[in-house]
């Protein structure tokens, strides 16, 4: 599904104009990101936790040559699904 085959559901769901369906969307989208980039985590209960990890440095290879290469320490998106989620999807 794409963003705007979401943007479709809702509204057909909800009964909102798409144009209002799509400014919703996208200032969800953002506040979780806002949150994620300042630290925080943003959960949604009976769906899951939007949350960042550290990653160590470590190392890798580079795929092109394949010499030993050192890859950074990053901070990177995560999620974990709640068990609701968890559920519905294994049924």
């Amino acid at each position: 599904m794409t963003k705007s085959d979401l943007i479709n559901a809702v509204a057909e769901s909800t009964g909102l104009t798409k144009k209002d369906t799509e400014k919703v969307i996208s200032s969800v989208i953002s506040n979780i990101t806002s949150a994620l980039v300042s630290g925080e985590k943003v959960q949604i209960v009976g769906f899951g936790t939007f949350e960042t990890r550290d990653r160590k440095e470590r190392e890798g290879r580079n795929p092109s040559n394949g010499k030993p290469m050192t890859i950074p320490a990053s901070r990177v998106p995560a999620f974990k699904a709640g068990k609701s989620l968890k559920d519905a999807v294994a049924k």
